[in-house]
């Protein structure tokens, strides 16, 4: 009992760490476009998604970017940050022994097609059109493209020093 409580109490600090991470990367780390900002949030989003247990990763993921949009003047885009930032960990495994690894590299071609598209839909049914929000698609794609390099890169970094199996867990598995 006491060993599991260390567990979730590590787990939960953990997260909480990257809920706060992604909404510095996402609400102040960015550069602004179309109808927002462009950002790299993402990309420590699914490093949360490739360290942390599914529900962990997406309340990481959710709670962190809709603070960023809430706190930058963004409000009005939180409910399609919420349910897009935490439907993406969803591809993503917490079970590899790396986090680089074949499924979580695959992983970013859905996310980026659901950044993209779930961004697109909200904005064409706040608007009413559903043209003018296609503007919107090459700020979202580049969003994707950035947050899949960083991703890369910290995972292979943090793969090389062992994180996943040293740091986060004290040296056991999940």
């Amino acid at each position: 009992m006491k060993k599991e409580l260390k567990l979730n109490l590590r787990l939960m600090c953990v997260t909480a760490l990257f809920a706060a991470v992604i909404f510095i990367f996402t609400g102040y780390v960015h550069i602004p476009s179309h109808t927002g900002y462009t950002h790299i949030g993402d990309g420590f989003i699914w490093l949360a998604a490739a360290m942390l247990p599914t529900p962990y990763a997406a309340f990481a993921g959710a709670c962190g970017a809709m603070l960023a949009d809430c706190l930058t003047g963004y409000a009005l885009w939180a409910p399609a940050t919420v349910i897009i930032k935490a439907v993406s960990v969803f591809f993503f495994t917490y079970k590899a022994k790396n986090i680089i690894c074949v499924r979580n590299m695959l992983s970013l071609l859905p996310t980026t097609a659901i950044c993209a598209g779930g961004y697109y839909l909200y904005e064409a049914l706040i608007t009413g059109n559903f043209i003018a929000p296609l503007a919107g698609i090459p700020g979202y794609l580049t969003q994707s493209v950035l947050s899949a390099l960083l991703f890369v890169m910290l995972g292979f970094g943090l793969d090389r020093a062992h994180f996943k199996r040293t740091a986060l867990v004290g040296g056991k598995e999940l």
